[in-house]
This record gives structure tokens, C-alpha cells and sequence, in this order.
């Protein structure tokens, strides 16, 4: 598995004045998605709704806004 690209701009482009540590998106070679966000698994974990779950080994990521705003253009609809 490798990355195959960024999903939506650089940090820089939203306004990172580092571009060093901030949210990111990325398109895997095997048409995932991995992401770089803040581990909020303790905050939100005992406040998913009830049809949600989730495993030992996955944590609940947390992106702003504006990257995923940014994002959008370049998701696949498919």
C-alpha cells in the first residue's frame, strides 16, 4: 500500500503558517483513504450513536472543517 495523492490542497494552501503538522488527506493504491487528523477516540467514543461501533484496532480522527471542505473537489463519487 502506498500513497497515491492528496485529497484537496496542501496546508500551506489553508492557511498553515508550518505545513509541517496539520490535517491531511490522502487516495491509498488500494482506493482507500487515510487520514491525518487528532485522536479524539476518549472524547467521542461513549457518544457514538447506537447504530455505530467501532474496533480496538480503529481510532475516531478528528480533521477541521476546511480540510475536508478542500477536500471535496477531489473525492470520486465511485
Amino acid at each position: 500500500m502506498k500513497i497515491v495523492r492528496r485529497i484537496g490542497v496542501p496546508p500551506t494552501a489553508r492557511g498553515s503558517m508550518s505545513g509541517q503538522t496539520c490535517p491531511d488527506i490522502f487516495e491509498l493504491s488500494d482506493g482507500n483513504f487515510a487520514i491525518i487528523g487528532t485522536d479524539a477516540t476518549e472524547a467521542l467514543d461513549g457518544h457514538l450513536p447506537a447504530d455505530a461501533a467501532r474496533a480496538d484496532h480503529e481510532r475516531i480522527v478528528v480533521i477541521d472543517r476546511k480540510t475536508l471542505l478542500h477536500a471535496k473537489q477531489d473525492i470520486p463519487d465511485a
